[in-house]
């Protein structure tokens, strides 16, 4: 089975937890895509009573041209399930994501909400976090120092660019930069000291926030779920 089809398998198992009345928070990502087509066929065929809370404008954009009703995450009391895509997931439940330069609202979104569940593919799943580049947002104004702070500590940073060689910048207005550590021993120490740096909006490390992770296989679907 190829990926999209993977991305696809996954993307109508998450669906199945979307229950009438509810407020989700839908992520970004190429497999929270399928997901949200889904989703919108969904809430067509059943006339649902949803709120949507995404975490980037390109998945508001997805959402609303497929009927879904989109509200701020102020315009909300709370979220019910948010459910997204990552781009590692060890077996403690920690994740990277970021790989499409959404991470600080994704963050956000995910801490708002009751319950996250992860739709991945198989390739995702790692006994080590770190051989994908971890993301990390930061503010333009002295990125360039904060650079090199970065390469200081030995992370191998790189600021993520575009098709056309410019700087890539978030919804925010940020700029990512990737760590290319290889092999992530203490991620939880590492969040810490990223948090630490000033300049640094959020990382990509996504430590003890996931339930559930729904994972598509060749062999159809697997639920991981927190021990």
């Amino acid at each position: 089975m190829d990926q999209n089809k993977l991305k696809q398998l996954v993307g109508r198992e998450a669906v199945k937890y979307v229950e009438d009345g509810m407020t989700i928070g839908l992520g970004s990502g190429t497999t929270v895509k399928y997901m949200v087509d889904t989703l919108g066929e969904k809430n067509k065929k059943e006339h649902l009573n949803l709120m949507c809370v995404t975490t980037s404008k390109k998945t508001a954009k997805q959402a609303t041209n497929l009927g879904l009703t989109v509200k701020e995450l102020d315009q909300v009391d709370e979220i019910n399930l948010t459910i997204d895509g990552a781009d590692e997931v060890d077996h403690d439940f920690n994740g990277i994501k970021g790989g499409g330069a959404a991470l600080l609202w994704e963050k956000i979104v995910a801490k708002n909400s009751n319950r996250n569940i992860w739709i991945v593919d198989e390739n995702k799943m790692v006994n080590h976090l770190g051989k994908f580049p971890l993301p990390v947002e930061v503010i333009p104004f002295g990125s360039k120092h904060l650079f090199r702070e970065l390469q200081k500590m030995s992370l191998n940073p790189r600021f993520r660019t575009n098709v056309a060689s410019a700087l890539v910048k978030t919804d925010s207005g940020n700029y990512i930069i990737d760590l290319n550590i290889g092999n992530i021993t203490d991620p939880i120490k590492l969040a810490e000291d990223l948090k630490g740096l000033t300049g640094v909006v959020e990382h990509g490390l996504f430590i003890h926030i996931v339930d559930e992770v729904i994972v598509g296989t060749n062999d159809g679907v697997r639920i991981v779920n927190k021990k």
